[in-house]
């Protein structure tokens, strides 16, 4: 985007949020913010209070700043949710664009029918062919294709989606490079994932958190307290007069009384507090992950566990061959070339990598070997096994080599009639100790080598998980693998626990008895047997690539499949979290000081006798404002501006830190707490010496 166009965009968000926050100033609005509600009462009541005193009343100056400024409080306010619900229009436009209309080819009977995409339901077959934007979500059912979802994840790189695979999802709004594609719909119209988030950044200001909730009841309650408060000055100026014979009615009229209500309550974080969950909600939507619910970015931030599959999440998702071992006389070359054979029927990627790393250390080539006569056994995972029998003249199989894991490979060769020794076995053991996993390679009933495969740590995975501990949250890895090979890498990765030859009822089990205990637990998955712990598990983070019953299961889904996405969602929870408790913090400290500074300036002049010229309370205004009324207008000006400092923390966050709940909490007191009190002194200070001149 150029500069200009920035600052155009720019330009246009600020005015269309400036609009907003004057079109917030229904009552219907106000009533959803009960704090601010009041300041808007206080603000309606100062105005007909002043108009009805008339222009010729000694305090209308005075009354009509505290008038303006009321409202001027209530219009930041509403500015804050203004601005964040704009941010998101604009995302929501985005999307729509993204979406867009186009039309489908609807496979009818056999026969291809033009309609538009927003006439298709749910089990219809559509024929998607190479520059066709994908009319709705579905999932491939016959072919293969290359589709860009570079407009919906954002990532340029074009991915393979076929039908049968763990990859066979498909989003509205990408488009088809190559091929051609039937898809069956899998979303009603006006609910396909698009839709959802579209409907969710324009819905969000319109739900509150139980987190929310709760905060506002606390800081209704706080408000309830300082009316009271404010409403006992009156009695008091009735007391000082008919007992001390000095009134202070000239300084507790009603515009000052709705004034010290106004800055002694709350306002910062009331105003505040739907913002913060806006833009949460908005960041993580930048992140391409639709919420189903809002409590669940929430619950996010306070989990306290997380469980990780190992492949995908902590691994990258293929194991890679990285060594030829020899158990027999036979040398590594010898066989490197027998496991490039038995691969070659393998279109794994681990298959594919065995060749690769034949080529690489011994220049063997699979296409200048004389395979002879011969039928392939192709790789499949339910045999779990590959290779080449070699024919002779009349078709019988002279020579048979396979490739696959121990276990296949023993019950193999005890069929023709070798045996799996000892030596193997212990073989085996000790690579999948180090972190291997072994292919075993047999030439007819002997076993003469295998192929060490290993799991890819993802990079910085460790630093990850290493943060997540920090911030008191445990990590488990689950992983189908043995426990010799879990237990490596899970050492390796730096997780606190593992689950080893895992098995959907017991990641089901595990997550059940860690809620039993009261802890908050996430997970993320992609297929039908992670559908029952995705539904049970707080955070549930379905992939969208991932199986239609996955996607339901889970109370968010990440539309770039991409599982280490769990541990930026929990981050966006936690500072969500942060950000709202440092404000709050700050909002209660400012309250305090602001309070210390107002209230012994109003009371500066009273209990004069005799010949004083200094009043004995006067010693208590440390700040020497300039009289009552400069102090309360000037507090009511740093209580609206200071509303306007704290909206782009309110929109970006705190800064995240992973550290643990106490350290974080000791911080916020130290930096927003201290801060808090600090900055009215100051600003207070600075605004009466400007207002005196």
């Amino acid at each position: 985007m150029k500069l200009t166009d920035f600052n155009k965009s720019a330009a246009s968000t600020l005015a269309l949020s400036c609009l907003g926050s004057l079109q917030m100033l229904k009552p219907s609005v106000q009533l959803k913010k009960p704090v601010i509600f009041t300041i808007y009462v206080g603000a309606i009541i100062t105005t007909g209070y002043t108009l009805f005193q008339g222009i010729h009343h000694s305090d209308l100056w005075f009354n009509a700043k505290v008038a303006c400024w009321l409202w001027l409080t209530v219009i930041i306010a509403n500015f804050a949710d203004s601005l964040a619900e704009c941010r998101g229009k604009i995302h929501a436009e985005s999307y729509r664009k993204t979406k867009g209309e186009s039309n489908a080819r609807l496979l009818v009977d056999g026969k291809e029918r033009n309609i538009h995409s927003s006439l298709l339901n749910k089990g219809d077959v559509v024929l998607c062919k190479a520059g066709d934007v994908i009319p709705a979500d579905g999932d491939v059912c016959e072919g293969i294709a290359t589709i860009d979802e570079s407009a919906i994840t954002g990532e340029s790189a074009p991915v393979i989606r076929e039908s049968g695979s763990d990859r066979s999802a498909v989003t509205a709004g990408s488009i088809v490079v190559s091929d051609q594609i039937k898809i069956i719909v899998t979303s009603e119209p006006g609910k396909s994932y698009l839709d959802q988030m579209i409907q969710f950044i324009e819905g969000s200001r319109r739900q509150k958190t139980p987190n929310e909730m709760a905060l506002h009841i606390v800081l209704c309650a706080l408000t309830i307290l300082f009316l009271l408060r404010v409403c006992t000055l009156r009695l008091f100026a009735d007391y000082s007069l008919a007992y001390g014979l000095q009134g202070i009615h000239h300084a507790v009229t009603i515009p000052s009384l709705i004034a010290l209500f106004a800055c002694s309550i709350p306002t910062s974080i009331s105003a505040l507090i739907s913002a913060i969950g806006i833009a949460g909600m908005g960041r993580l939507i930048r992140r391409n992950v639709i919420a189903k619910t809002v409590s669940s970015v929430e619950i996010a931030g306070d989990i306290d566990l997380l469980i990780l599959d190992k492949t995908g999440t902590i691994t990258f998702g293929n194991r890679v061959a990285t060594a030829f071992v020899s158990y027999s006389e036979l040398s590594e070359k010898k066989i490197a070339e027998i496991a490039q054979l038995a691969s070659l029927s393998d279109e794994t990627p681990e298959g594919r990598s065995i060749v690769v790393l034949a080529k690489k250390i011994f220049d063997l080539r699979a296409e200048g070997l004389d395979v002879g006569k011969s039928v392939v056994i192709p790789f499949s995972s339910i045999t779990k096994i590959s290779g080449v029998d070699f024919l002779d003249e009349s078709g019988s199989a002279v020579r048979s080599i396979r490739k696959g894991s121990p276990k296949t490979i023993k019950e193999y060769i005890e069929k023709l009639g070798g045996f799996y020794t000892p030596n193997v076995e212990a073989c085996v053991n000790e690579a999948s100790r180090q972190g291997y996993t072994p292919l075993l390679i047999s030439d007819d009933k002997q076993i003469v080598g295998a192929v060490l495969l290993k799991d890819i740590i993802k990079g910085g995975i460790r630093e990850r998980i290493a943060q997540m501990r920090k911030m008191g949250i445990r990590t488990v890895m689950v992983t189908g693998d043995n426990a010799l090979i879990a237990a490596n890498i899970s050492a390796e990765a730096g997780v606190d626990d593992f689950i080893a030859e895992a098995t959907p009822a017991m990641k089901l089990a595990l997550i059940k008895a860690e809620q039993k205990s009261g802890k908050l637990v996430a997970m993320t998955g992609d297929g039908t047997n992670d559908a029952p712990a995705l539904a049970q598990a707080d955070v549930g983070v379905a992939m969208n690539t991932g199986t239609q019953i996955s996607r339901e299961a889970g109370n968010m889904v990440d539309l770039d499949s991409n599982p280490t996405k769990l541990i930026d969602i929990v981050e966006i929870g936690k500072q969500m979290l942060m950000t709202r408790g440092a404000l709050t913090i700050f909002t209660i400290a400012t309250d305090i000081a602001k309070y210390f500074a107002l209230i012994p300036a109003l009371f500066a002049a009273v209990y004069v006798t005799g010949d004083e010229k200094v009043a004995p309370l006067s010693i208590m205004n440390i700040m020497q404002l300039h009289s009552a009324k400069s102090a309360i207008i000037s507090t009511l000006i740093f209580n609206a501006l200071i509303i306007i400092a704290l909206i782009p923390i309110a929109l970006h966050g705190v800064k995240y830190r992973a550290e643990s709940a106490d350290v974080l909490l000791r911080k916020n007191v130290l930096i927003y707490g201290v801060g808090g009190i600090i900055a009215p002194f100051a600003g207070i200070k600075i605004i009466d010496m400007l207002l005196s001149l």
